[in-house]
C-alpha cells in the first residue's frame, strides 16, 4: 500500500494514479467514508489526463485507527504531509462534505502556494452548528443524535443513513440503489468508531469563516438545494460570499451524495471548471 507517516506517527493511506507529469487533483472524502468514495471521479479524470490522488483520513478506511487528532487542524496537517511527500504543485483540490472543510483549512493554513484551484461540493463550511454568531445553523441536538446512533449501533446506523437522507432515497418516488448503500456501509465500517464519533464535532462545530476569507485561488462551490445533510442556505451561498474568487453552482433537486448518484452531471461541471 502507498502510505506516509505524519509527524505524530500516524500512517495515512493514499491512492496515486496517473503520470507524475500531469496536473494533480487531490480528492478529499466525506464522513465517515474513504478514498474509495471518489473512484468514479478518479477514473474519469485519469482518462482526461490528470494525475488523481485520494487519501483515507486518519481513522478512516485503511489509515491508522489512532485515538487522537480527529479535528480539522490535524486533518489539514495530514494532507500537507502527503502533498509535500509527493511534491505536488499547481494542484486542484476537490472536497465533498467534511472533505470540503478539510480542503479549505488545508489551503488556508498550508497550501495557497501549491494549490491552483479549489472545489467545495456539498461542503460543511462556513459552519454547520448553530452558535450565537451563526443562529441559522443546525441545533447541536442534531449532531448529538448522530453521536447516539453511532454509539448505540454503528452498523445499523451505517445502513440507515445512506438508505435515507444521504442519497435522497427517502424522497417520494426515489428508488434506493442497494449496491450504493452497501458500498457506503462498507467504507464506513472500515474505519474507527472513535474517529467517526470525534469527527462529528469536527465537521459540525469547526468555524471555517477565516479560512475562506484568506483563500484567493479560483473556487467552485457546488451545492444542491435539496441537500438533506448540509443544508444549502447555511452553507454554499455564505461560503461563496466569503471567498475572494468564487463561482456558485446550484442544483435544484440532487442529493448530498450527488457525486455518486449523478456522477455524469458532477464530472462534466467539474471538468468545465478545471478547463476554464
Amino acid at each position: 500500500m502507498s502510505t506516509i507517516t505524519t509527524k505524530d506517527g500516524t500512517e495515512i493511506y493514499y491512492k496515486d494514479w496517473g503520470s507524475k507529469d500531469a496536473q494533480p487533483i487531490v480528492f478529499h472524502h466525506g464522513w465517515p467514508l474513504s478514498a474509495d468514495d471518489w473512484d468514479t471521479q478518479m477514473l474519469y479524470f485519469l482518462e482526461k489526463g490528470y494525475r488523481v490522488i485520494a487519501h483515507d483520513r486518519r481513522g478512516h478506511g485503511r489509515s491508522a485507527q489512532v485515538s487522537d487528532g480527529h479535528d480539522m487542524d490535524h486533518y489539514a496537517g495530514d494532507v500537507a504531509a502527503m502533498v509535500e511527500h509527493l511534491d505536488l504543485r499547481t494542484t486542484i483540490h476537490i472536497g465533498h462534505s467534511t472533505g470540503g472543510g478539510e480542503a479549505a483549512r488545508y489551503i488556508a493554513r498550508h497550501g495557497n502556494e501549491r494549490a491552483a484551484k479549489l472545489v467545495l461540493i456539498g461542503a460543511v463550511p462556513p459552519i454547520m452548528a448553530s452558535t450565537p454568531t451563526n443562529p441559522g445553523g443546525l441545533p447541536i441536538e442534531v449532531f448529538d443524535g448522530l453521536r447516539k446512533s453511532l454509539a448505540d449501533n454503528r452498523t445499523q446506523f451505517y445502513v440507515d443513513f445512506p438508505s435515507g437522507p444521504f442519497y435522497g432515497f427517502n424522497r417520494p418516488g426515489a428508488k434506493p440503489i442497494q449496491s450504493v448503500i452497501q458500498n457506503w456501509w462498507r467504507q464506513g465500517m472500515m474505519g474507527s468508531a472513535k474517529a467517526h464519533y470525534d469527527g462529528i464535532k469536527a465537521f459540525s462545530e469547526t468555524n471555517f469563516t477565516e479560512d475562506l476569507r484568506v483563500i484567493d485561488i479560483s473556487t467552485l462551490v457546488m451545492h444542491s438545494k435539496d441537500d438533506q445533510i448540509v443544508p444549502f442556505a447555511g452553507s454554499a451561498p455564505l461560503s461563496a460570499k466569503l471567498l475572494k474568487n468564487s463561482t456558485l453552482k446550484v442544483y435544484e433537486d440532487l442529493s448530498h451524495g450527488m457525486c455518486t448518484t449523478h456522477a455524469n452531471v458532477v464530472n462534466s461541471d467539474l471538468l468545465a471548471f478545471l478547463k476554464a
